[in-house]
C-alpha cells in the first residue's frame, strides 16, 4: 500500500464530523498521524517521503474538520484545529500516537501534545515555528501573492517550496510529478475558505509574543524539529527556537532548501524521522 494507492477512508466522531483519511504501512506500530500545510490536502502528501516511513511504520493521513472531503465548517483557530485532531483520533480509538506536524500542521501539532501530552509518544515538528515566534505574523507581499492566489499552480509551488536555485527547483518540478501522479480517488481540493479561516488562525498564531515560548517547556515527549535553511514561509530561526526551548528536542536543518525541506529531501528525511521514531530513550 501506498499514498499512490491507499483508499480513501471517512470514519464519523462523536460530533458527527465525518473525517477522510488514509491509513497504510507496518500494522503494529505506533501510529504516526499527518498534519498537513496550509490549503492542503491528503495529496499534498509527498509518497516519496510518506512510502518511506511507512516501510517502518503505520502512517495515518487526513483532512481536519472543514478541509478536502471532510465535514464541517474549518476553525479560526489553532486550538480549534487541535481539537479536531483529537476528535479524529479518538473517532479511530486512538490512546497513543506520534504526530508530524508541517508547517500549519507544526502549529496545531504543538497544540494538540499541549493539551492530551500523554496521548503522544514522540513529536516532529517540521518547517514551523513556536506561537509568538520571529517575523511569523504574516507574510510579505511577495509570499502573499503565491499563497492566497485563488487557483495556484506549479509555479507557487516552486516559489514557496523551493530555493531559487537550479538544484532546488529541479527537486520541485520532480516532488510536483510525484503529487500528481494518483489520478484516481483522490482527495477533495480545498476550498477557498479554508485559505481565508487558516489564514486567520496562522496570523493569530504569528502575533509577536516572545513570552508564549514559555509554554514549550510543556512539551516533554522526544522531538525533532526540522527545516530548509532559508524558510521564506516560517523563517528557520523559529525552528531554531523550537529546539532551544523544548527539552527534550534535535534539530536538523537542510541545505539550499525552503519551506519544503521535505520535499526536497523525502528519501533523507524519511530515514531521520524512522530513526527518531525508532529510537530507544534512555
Amino acid at each position: 500500500m501506498s499514498n499512490y494507492t491507499a483508499p480513501n477512508l471517512t470514519v464519523t466522531s462523536s460530533n458527527q464530523t465525518t473525517f477522510t483519511y488514509r491509513r497504510f504501512g507496518k500494522a503494529g506500530t505506533t501510529p504516526v498521524v499527518f498534519l498537513q500545510h496550509f490549503r492542503g490536502n491528503i495529496d499534498n502528501w509527498d509518497p516519496a517521503l510518506v512510502d518511506d516511513i511507512a516501510a517502518e511504520r503505520e502512517v495515518i493521513l487526513f483532512d481536519n474538520v472543514g478541509v478536502g472531503g471532510t465535514t464541517g465548517s474549518t476553525p479560526r483557530t489553532i486550538t480549534e484545529m487541535a481539537h479536531g485532531v483529537l476528535e479524529f483520533i479518538d473517532a479511530l480509538g486512538l490512546t497513543s500516537v506520534d504526530l508530524f506536524g508541517f508547517s500549519l500542521g507544526g502549529f496545531v501539532a504543538q497544540e494538540v501534545v499541549l493539551l492530551r501530552p500523554h496521548m503522544v509518544r514522540r513529536l516532529i515538528l517540521a518547517g514551523t515555528g513556536p506561537q509568538g515566534g520571529r517575523d511569523m505574523h504574516g507574510w510579505n507581499d511577495e509570499v502573499n501573492s503565491h499563497a492566497y492566489k485563488d487557483v495556484q499552480g506549479a509555479e507557487d509551488i516552486f516559489y514557496l517550496f523551493f530555493a531559487p536555485t537550479s538544484t532546488s527547483q529541479a527537486k520541485g518540478l520532480e516532488f510536483v510529478g510525484r503529487i500528481f501522479t494518483r489520478t484516481e480517488d483522490r482527495d477533495e481540493m480545498p476550498l477557498l475558505q479554508v485559505r481565508d479561516a487558516q489564514a486567520e488562525a496562522i496570523i493569530d498564531w504569528g502575533i509577536p509574543d516572545l513570552s508564549k515560548l514559555a509554554r514549550l517547556a510543556g512539551i516533554s515527549q522526544p522531538t525533532l524539529v526540522a527545516n530548509g535553511n532559508n524558510d521564506i514561509m516560517v523563517p528557520t530561526v523559529n525552528s531554531y527556537l523550537l529546539a532551544g526551548h523544548i527539552l527534550n528536542a534535535e534539530l536538523i536543518i537542510y541545505p539550499d532548501a525552503n519551506h519544503g525541506f521535505l520535499f526536497q529531501y523525502p528519501h533523507e528525511f524519511a530515514m531521520e524521522v524512522n530513526a527518531f521514531l525508532n529510537k530507544k530513550m534512555i
